[in-house]
């Protein structure tokens, strides 16, 4: 029984979260955070404007309150909009945004290099841009560029923020994935020095050390 209720709680998640993605999806959707409190469910949702999902006097939330209440009976929804800060960083606009040029024309390649190299002039450690479908041929195919770093598998793997959009053209679908390394991620392999390095001695000097045995050797004697 809890089992099912866990699943049956899953799903529900996941169409709450695809029909606040859809709704909000003109306001440049970046993501979203579902917590369960005491005092109901929780929903911070991060856009590019919030203003257009805010609404005038708070119409537009009311109305999604509203929603979540009626179709998937959710008590007391909290919904909090906050700005996505930089967009360039955010995988999931980035995302969006790709698709969007590919809608409007733009060749796949030189739109994937633009995207990857906005996110790596707004300072991420590394960026990867996948697109597949119907990408100037008859057969799909599938195209990944990558700049920086990217973990695959790990703890570090937590750390990649990761999109994803579909673009709609005339040839057919195209799939967006776009990954992101943020650049106040932490990674195993960097050391930080704390303090004045010129002040670190790495080893000995060989005279002292000579010089040391010398002394033993004379005490012995």
């Amino acid at each position: 029984m809890d089992e099912k209720k866990f699943v049956q709680e899953s799903v529900k998640r996941y169409l709450i979260k695809e029909e606040i993605k859809k709704y909000s999806e003109n306001a440049g959707f970046g993501g979203i955070d579902i917590q369960r409190t005491p005092m109901g469910l929780r929903v911070v949702l991060y856009v590019e404007k919030p203003g257009l999902i805010i609404g005038s006097k708070g119409s537009k939330i009311k109305e999604l309150t509203e929603l979540l209440i009626t179709r998937y009976g959710v008590e007391n929804p909290q919904i909090e909009v906050k700005e996505s800060g930089n967009i360039n960083l955010n995988a999931q606009i980035m995302a969006k945004k790709l698709a969007l040029a590919l809608e409007s024309g733009w060749h796949f390649r030189r739109a994937s290099h633009s995207t990857l190299k906005r996110i790596m002039d707004a300072g991420a450690k590394g960026a990867q841009v996948i697109v597949s479908g119907k990408l100037g041929g008859d057969r799909a195919k599938r195209e990944k560029i990558t700049a920086g770093k990217i973990k695959y598998s790990g703890q570090p793997k937590h750390a990649v923020k990761v999109g994803f959009a579909v673009a709609k053209t005339k040839p057919g679908i195209i799939g967006v994935t776009v990954r992101i390394l943020p650049p106040d991620s932490n990674l195993p392999d960097e050391i930080k020095i704390i303090g004045n390095p010129a002040n670190i001695k790495i080893g000995g000097n060989k005279n002292e050390g000579t010089e040391g045995q010398n002394a033993q050797g004379n005490e012995q004697q």
